[in-house]
Protein backbone atom coordinates (compact mmCIF):
# COMPACT_ATOMS: atom_id res chain seq x y z
CA UNK A 1 0.00 0.00 0.00
CA UNK A 2 3.02 2.31 0.36
CA UNK A 3 3.30 2.53 -3.43
CA UNK A 4 -0.37 3.49 -3.78
CA UNK A 5 -0.46 6.05 -0.98
CA UNK A 6 2.88 7.65 -1.84
CA UNK A 7 1.96 7.88 -5.52
CA UNK A 8 -1.48 9.32 -4.80
CA UNK A 9 -0.18 11.90 -2.35
CA UNK A 10 2.79 12.95 -4.48
CA UNK A 11 0.76 13.51 -7.64
CA UNK A 12 -2.22 15.12 -5.92
CA UNK A 13 0.09 17.66 -4.31
CA UNK A 14 2.20 18.20 -7.44
CA UNK A 15 -0.92 18.81 -9.50
CA UNK A 16 -2.09 21.79 -7.41
CA UNK A 17 -1.67 24.86 -9.57
CA UNK A 18 -0.16 22.82 -12.40
CA UNK A 19 -0.84 23.64 -16.04
CA UNK A 20 -3.08 20.60 -16.40
CA UNK A 21 -5.18 21.80 -13.48
CA UNK A 22 -5.44 25.18 -15.20
CA UNK A 23 -6.37 23.30 -18.38
CA UNK A 24 -9.14 21.49 -16.48
CA UNK A 25 -10.45 24.86 -15.37
CA UNK A 26 -10.38 26.28 -18.91
CA UNK A 27 -12.11 23.21 -20.36
CA UNK A 28 -14.71 23.28 -17.61
CA UNK A 29 -15.53 26.91 -18.32
CA UNK A 30 -15.50 26.44 -22.08
CA UNK A 31 -17.54 23.23 -22.44
CA UNK A 32 -19.61 23.25 -19.22
CA UNK A 33 -19.95 19.45 -19.46
CA UNK A 34 -18.08 17.93 -16.51
CA UNK A 35 -18.62 14.21 -17.24
CA UNK A 36 -16.82 14.01 -20.62
CA UNK A 37 -14.06 16.27 -19.31
CA UNK A 38 -13.52 14.06 -16.25
CA UNK A 39 -13.55 10.91 -18.43
CA UNK A 40 -11.05 12.55 -20.82
CA UNK A 41 -8.74 13.38 -17.92
CA UNK A 42 -9.02 9.80 -16.63
CA UNK A 43 -8.29 8.18 -20.01
CA UNK A 44 -5.36 10.49 -20.80
CA UNK A 45 -3.87 10.07 -17.33
CA UNK A 46 -4.15 6.27 -17.37
CA UNK A 47 -2.42 6.04 -20.74
CA UNK A 48 0.23 8.65 -19.97
CA UNK A 49 1.07 7.31 -16.51
CA UNK A 50 1.10 3.67 -17.66
CA UNK A 51 3.67 4.64 -20.29
CA UNK A 52 5.63 6.68 -17.75
CA UNK A 53 5.50 3.77 -15.30
CA UNK A 54 6.83 1.44 -17.97
CA UNK A 55 9.78 3.81 -18.49
CA UNK A 56 10.33 3.76 -14.71
CA UNK A 57 10.42 -0.04 -14.66
CA UNK A 58 12.90 0.00 -17.54
CA UNK A 59 15.09 2.53 -15.66
CA UNK A 60 14.99 0.36 -12.54
CA UNK A 61 16.89 -2.38 -14.37
CA UNK A 62 19.77 0.01 -15.00
CA UNK A 63 20.08 1.74 -11.61
CA UNK A 64 21.09 0.51 -8.18
CA UNK A 65 18.18 0.57 -5.64
CA UNK A 66 20.04 3.06 -3.43
CA UNK A 67 20.50 5.38 -6.38
CA UNK A 68 16.78 5.10 -7.13
CA UNK A 69 15.97 6.09 -3.56
CA UNK A 70 18.29 9.12 -3.78
CA UNK A 71 16.85 10.04 -7.19
CA UNK A 72 13.29 9.83 -5.85
CA UNK A 73 14.20 11.97 -2.81
CA UNK A 74 15.93 14.48 -5.10
CA UNK A 75 12.84 14.59 -7.31
CA UNK A 76 10.69 15.36 -4.26
CA UNK A 77 13.05 18.20 -3.31
CA UNK A 78 13.01 19.47 -6.91
CA UNK A 79 9.20 19.34 -6.92
CA UNK A 80 9.18 21.35 -3.70
CA UNK A 81 11.12 24.08 -5.50
CA UNK A 82 9.00 23.67 -8.63
CA UNK A 83 5.82 24.17 -6.60
CA UNK A 84 6.98 27.70 -5.78
CA UNK A 85 6.88 28.58 -9.51
CA UNK A 86 3.21 28.55 -10.62
CA UNK A 87 2.45 27.25 -14.09
CA UNK A 88 0.77 29.30 -16.76
CA UNK A 89 -1.46 27.76 -19.39
CA UNK A 90 -0.73 28.42 -23.06
CA UNK A 91 -3.82 28.99 -25.19
CA UNK A 92 -3.26 25.78 -27.13
CA UNK A 93 -6.75 24.32 -27.01
CA UNK A 94 -8.47 26.37 -29.74
CA UNK A 95 -7.70 24.00 -32.60
CA UNK A 96 -9.02 20.93 -30.70
CA UNK A 97 -12.30 22.47 -29.52
CA UNK A 98 -14.26 21.25 -32.55
CA UNK A 99 -13.77 17.62 -31.47
CA UNK A 100 -15.93 18.00 -28.36
CA UNK A 101 -15.10 17.88 -24.67
CA UNK A 102 -13.91 14.25 -24.35
CA UNK A 103 -11.50 14.16 -27.31
CA UNK A 104 -10.28 17.70 -26.65
CA UNK A 105 -9.61 16.90 -22.99
CA UNK A 106 -7.97 13.55 -23.79
CA UNK A 107 -5.58 15.00 -26.38
CA UNK A 108 -4.71 18.15 -24.45
CA UNK A 109 -4.19 16.36 -21.12
CA UNK A 110 -2.06 13.67 -22.71
CA UNK A 111 0.13 16.27 -24.43
CA UNK A 112 0.27 18.58 -21.39
CA UNK A 113 1.47 15.72 -19.19
CA UNK A 114 4.49 15.01 -21.41
CA UNK A 115 7.55 15.96 -19.36
CA UNK A 116 5.36 17.39 -16.60
CA UNK A 117 6.32 17.01 -12.95
CA UNK A 118 3.56 14.44 -12.37
CA UNK A 119 4.80 12.33 -15.28
CA UNK A 120 8.37 12.52 -13.99
CA UNK A 121 7.12 11.54 -10.52
CA UNK A 122 5.35 8.55 -12.07
CA UNK A 123 8.56 7.43 -13.79
CA UNK A 124 10.55 7.62 -10.56
CA UNK A 125 7.84 6.09 -8.38
CA UNK A 126 7.46 3.14 -10.77
CA UNK A 127 11.23 2.66 -10.70
CA UNK A 128 11.20 2.75 -6.90
CA UNK A 129 8.17 0.46 -6.49
CA UNK A 130 8.79 -1.79 -9.50
CA UNK A 131 6.94 -4.75 -7.93
CA UNK A 132 3.86 -2.55 -7.46
CA UNK A 133 3.77 -1.05 -10.95
CA UNK A 134 -0.03 -1.06 -11.23
CA UNK A 135 -0.42 0.41 -7.74
CA UNK A 136 1.85 3.28 -8.78
CA UNK A 137 -0.17 3.87 -11.96
CA UNK A 138 -3.41 3.63 -9.98
CA UNK A 139 -2.05 5.97 -7.30
CA UNK A 140 -0.75 8.59 -9.69
CA UNK A 141 -4.02 8.47 -11.62
CA UNK A 142 -6.01 8.74 -8.39
CA UNK A 143 -3.88 11.72 -7.34
CA UNK A 144 -4.45 13.39 -10.71
CA UNK A 145 -8.20 12.84 -10.45
CA UNK A 146 -8.32 14.04 -6.83
CA UNK A 147 -6.70 17.31 -7.87
CA UNK A 148 -8.60 17.88 -11.12
CA UNK A 149 -12.16 16.62 -10.59
CA UNK A 150 -13.02 19.34 -8.03
CA UNK A 151 -11.66 21.96 -10.44
CA UNK A 152 -13.86 20.62 -13.23
CA UNK A 153 -16.91 20.48 -10.96
CA UNK A 154 -16.40 23.88 -9.35
CA UNK A 155 -15.14 25.59 -12.46
CA UNK A 156 -14.09 29.20 -12.48
CA UNK A 157 -16.06 30.11 -9.34
CA UNK A 158 -13.98 27.85 -7.09
CA UNK A 159 -10.67 28.82 -8.67
CA UNK A 160 -11.16 32.46 -7.77
CA UNK A 161 -11.44 31.60 -4.03
CA UNK A 162 -8.21 29.58 -3.70
CA UNK A 163 -5.17 31.36 -2.20
CA UNK A 164 -2.66 29.82 -4.62
CA UNK A 165 0.48 31.30 -3.00
CA UNK A 166 -0.39 29.65 0.31
CA UNK A 167 -1.28 26.34 -1.35
CA UNK A 168 1.97 26.30 -3.34
CA UNK A 169 3.99 26.99 -0.18
CA UNK A 170 2.24 24.25 1.79
CA UNK A 171 2.70 21.84 -1.12
CA UNK A 172 6.42 22.65 -1.23
CA UNK A 173 6.74 21.86 2.48
CA UNK A 174 4.94 18.52 1.99
CA UNK A 175 7.35 17.61 -0.82
CA UNK A 176 10.34 18.41 1.40
CA UNK A 177 8.87 16.08 4.05
CA UNK A 178 8.35 13.36 1.41
CA UNK A 179 11.98 13.79 0.30
CA UNK A 180 13.33 13.53 3.85
CA UNK A 181 11.22 10.46 4.65
CA UNK A 182 12.34 8.83 1.40
CA UNK A 183 15.97 9.25 2.45
CA UNK A 184 15.33 7.80 5.91
CA UNK A 185 13.25 4.77 4.88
Amino acid sequence: MEALTTSTLAVAIAEIGDKTQLLALVLSCRFRKPTPIILGILAATLLNHALAGWVGVWIQHWLDPDWLRYLLAASFFAMAAWMLIPDKLDDEDGRFRRYGPFITTFVLFFLAEMGDKTQLATVLLAARFVEDFWLVVAGTTLGMMAANVPVVLLGKKGAECIPMKWIHGASAVIFVVLGVTTLWW
